[in-house]
């Protein structure tokens, strides 16, 4: 699915793109990914649903601007008026990782109306950042003018441990390639510099108030974002269902597509009957 379309928004550009028919559903992907990742999903659902890709300033084919920043508290500004821009008055809302806080934020805290939310081994709840995190956002600019086979192997290294069981070549590449040429490299660290847990810790005690069918999909073995965070969150939304995946990481996507891609089409034709 290409992302032919423009938002242009407080002086950055958003590629997205739609397809299909029926209720709609926005897909949110997290850091460092891109909409690629969810990209099969909305295919695969495209022939029930009205699917939304979009790739977050920052990210994927959007724009990457030193001078913008790209930090949670923007990506959820951003995602309401997108939702706005779609005309959509409660679309159902897929989210993995920073994409969950993102989505999180434009609900609570900027009036964003949706039918239904999945959330899939997300940034939700402190603690969250790795040491990498950390080191990265106290030396970002020694990071962003490190050689760039030095910052290649950084980066597959990292990327490698998110899946629990192993990545192809050509998945590897996939992930990699939007972060190797220079725009990439620089954009790479001041995504993780600007990654600050204030903007879930501003939240976190909302939880208990979100009034909409809520389904927490986690991989049991994300290293990432641990799956106690998944029992943690199911406690505190209101009637949320928890589904947990064995043998997956935090990229549930790519380590159990199968399981992942029923419990979605499951979830999102249960909860459109209901709207109906």
């Amino acid at each position: 699915m290409d992302l032919t379309e423009e938002f242009e928004w407080r002086g950055r550009t958003v590629r997205w793109g739609r397809t299909g028919a029926g209720p709609a559903v926005v897909f949110c992907h997290g850091t460092p990914w891109s909409s690629q990742l969810w990209g099969p999903y909305a295919e695969a659902l495209s022939d029930q649903f009205t699917v939304y890709l979009w790739d977050m300033p920052g990210y994927g084919l959007s724009s990457k601007l030193p001078e913008h920043r790209v930090s949670l508290d923007v990506q959820g500004e951003l995602l309401a008026d997108l939702v706005s821009h779609w005309e959509l008055p409660s679309p159902h809302v897929v989210a993995h990782d920073y994409g969950g806080a993102v989505a999180l934020r434009a609900r609570l805290l900027h009036g964003s109306s949706f039918a239904s939310l999945a959330l899939v081994d997300v940034v939700a709840l402190a603690p969250w950042g790795s040491d990498f995190f950390r080191l990265v956002r106290d030396n970002a600019e020694a990071f962003s003018a490190m050689p760039p086979a030095v910052h290649e192997g950084a980066l597959r290294a990292y990327i490698a441990g998110a899946s629990h069981r192993g990545l192809t070549p050509d998945q590897m590449q996939v992930l990699v390639s939007p972060w190797l040429d220079a725009t990439g490299q620089a954009a790479f660290y001041r995504q993780i510099a600007q990654a600050d847990q204030s903007y879930t810790d501003e939240i976190q005690d909302r939880y208990p108030r979100l009034d909409l069918p809520v389904l927490v999909v986690w991989g049991t073995d994300d290293t990432w974002i641990p799956v106690d965070r998944a029992h943690r969150l199911t406690e505190l939304i209101p009637g949320a269902q928890l589904k947990l995946i064995d043998g997956a990481g935090h990229l549930v996507q790519l380590d159990q597509p199968v399981e992942l891609a029923m419990t979605l089409y499951r979830w999102l034709t249960a909860q459109a009957l209901l709207v109906r």
